[in-house]
């Protein structure tokens, strides 16, 4: 389970956060409570070391005191970027990276984070000019990497398996196509629409880090004008109801959105 620590948190796990940057150098009480001092402490560490600054310490500001490389985690300066790009403020990003990514686009095995669809895959094959009875014919031989249903997930590390499986057994563009890749868990078969020369680019792409993520999420809002519009606008609804689909109040996206833009924006007020 991911651990993150945030103001509130207590405990053995938050001591030792606490340790680790008075060893690097901050000053810090090291009681075990994470209060407001402590989280602009971190705030301060990610500042320092160019992560993304939330004043949460998740996986990638623990690897970062643990000494890690995160020469491929995304950073403060890839979200600006992209705000620019955008023409919307740093909370904005900031609000959307928090609700709507994954947390993290690599994984134990330093690869990028995929998820791979076998329902897509029935679809994709169809679009490479295989006939839907065949399709249904690879789905009675391989159930778990091509079907008329979702499901079959194996999650984590070893999806990477079955999408090498559905590559070298069944068909490798439509494979890559079939699985949601990054940060952000964008479909593969949308690299024509982000500008990628084929599916083995973007899926290439994805591999490098995630501010490569990062950016080809920015293009996949440029390329969907409503989707800008309601960005630009800060209309969370009409974001999350695009973005996630007639489910996304039952999830609350469009709440956890808003709350997530509010303390953002509050931050950057104070620290202005």
């Amino acid at each position: 389970m991911t651990q993150l620590l945030s103001n509130g948190s207590r405990g053995l796990a938050v001591r030792n956060l606490q340790a680790a940057l008075a060893l690097a150098g901050f000053k810090i009480q090291v009681d075990g409570d994470f209060g407001d001092n402590t989280e602009a402490v971190v705030a301060a560490y990610q500042r320092n070391v160019g992560l993304v600054v939330d004043g949460v310490a998740g996986p990638k500001t623990l690897a970062a005191l643990a000494g890690k490389d995160c020469a491929r985690l995304l950073k403060e300066s890839d979200q600006q970027q992209a705000a620019d790009r955008l023409g919307v403020p740093l909370a904005s990003i900031k609000a959307v990276n928090q609700v709507e990514s994954r947390g993290e686009g690599f994984g134990a095995n330093c690869r990028p984070v995929i998820l791979y669809e076998r329902h897509v895959m029935h679809a994709r094959l169809q679009a490479h000019g295989i006939t839907e009875r065949t399709a249904d014919n690879l789905a009675a031989q391989h159930p778990n990497l091509v079907n008329r249903k979702p499901g079959g997930y194996i999650g984590g590390p070893a999806e990477h398996q079955r999408l090498a499986q559905a590559k070298q057994q069944i068909h490798e563009a439509a494979a890559l196509e079939s699985a949601s890749w990054g940060l952000f868990q964008i479909m593969g078969y949308h690299w024509q629409r982000l500008g990628y020369l084929d599916a083995q680019h973007f899926a290439d792409t994805m591999a490098l880090s995630e501010a490569a993520q990062l950016d080809a999420f920015v293009t996949l809002i440029e390329t969907d004008p409503a989707l800008h519009k309601a960005l630009k606008a800060r209309s969370w609804k009409q974001f999350a109801r695009i973005y996630n689909g007639p489910n996304y109040a039952k999830n609350l996206y469009d709440v956890k959105l808003a709350r997530a833009y509010a303390q953002f924006a509050g931050e950057q007020e104070k620290a202005a």
